[in-house]
């Protein structure tokens, strides 16, 4: 894709192309996937999402791969080592909310429900193609995002507020924010991604 083409907010850095061109407004309906996203953009709260994409990898390896199971397991050991790692963001509030993310899915499961689910349906269970001209159009929050927010605190979620939320539901693909003139935005109408 040339430069030009894609949304402006990603032209300048590899890392953001990369993303855009390959995940952003991809349907996402893993469930593990959509923890990490749930967790990134939490960790991204008055950060940059430049800053979250550099450090993806190592959340990775330092969180067992999003593996909610494990992540609810963690102790005040784990914790510690967590906090000292500095391929993670070392912050005490987005460490414990990662934890306490997991554990809130582990209780949403035992409620039957799955994280896939639940966010999904404030959606209906469908992506919403957007149809924006300019970066200037695209909201930061929605009524859905706000649903979505209160509704995951509810459940015992923590940073999630409306914003993270609709920036979940952008990369996530529930939206399709991806400016008309972008390619990606007709491409990522056929495409459901699954990890």
């Amino acid at each position: 894709m040339a430069e030009g083409q894609r949304c402006p907010w990603c032209e300048g850095f590899d890392l953001y192309r990369q993303y855009h061109d390959t995940e952003w407004g991809v349907p996402l309906r893993d469930e593990r996937a959509l923890f990490e996203l749930l967790i990134l953009e939490g960790a991204q709260a008055g950060l940059s999402w430049a800053t979250v994409l550099k450090k993806r990898e190592n959340y990775r390896r330092a969180f067992d791969g999003f593996d909610v199971a494990r992540v609810a397991a963690y102790d005040e050991a784990r914790v510690a080592a967590l906090l000292a790692d500095p391929g993670i963001i070392r912050n005490r509030a987005k460490v414990a909310a990662a934890i306490g993310n997991a554990r809130a899915c582990l209780a949403l499961y035992e409620r039957g429900t799955t994280l896939v689910d639940f966010i999904w349906q404030f959606v209906d269970g469908q992506p919403v193609r957007n149809r924006w001209r300019s970066l200037s159009e695209v909201p930061a929050r929605t009524a859905q995002s706000d649903a979505m927010s209160k509704a995951l605190q509810k459940a015992g979620f923590k940073f999630v507020g409306s914003t993270i939320c609709y920036a979940l539901m952008q990369s996530a693909g529930l939206v399709n924010d991806h400016l008309v003139s972008c390619p990606r935005h007709d491409e990522v109408a056929g495409v459901l991604r699954t990890n």
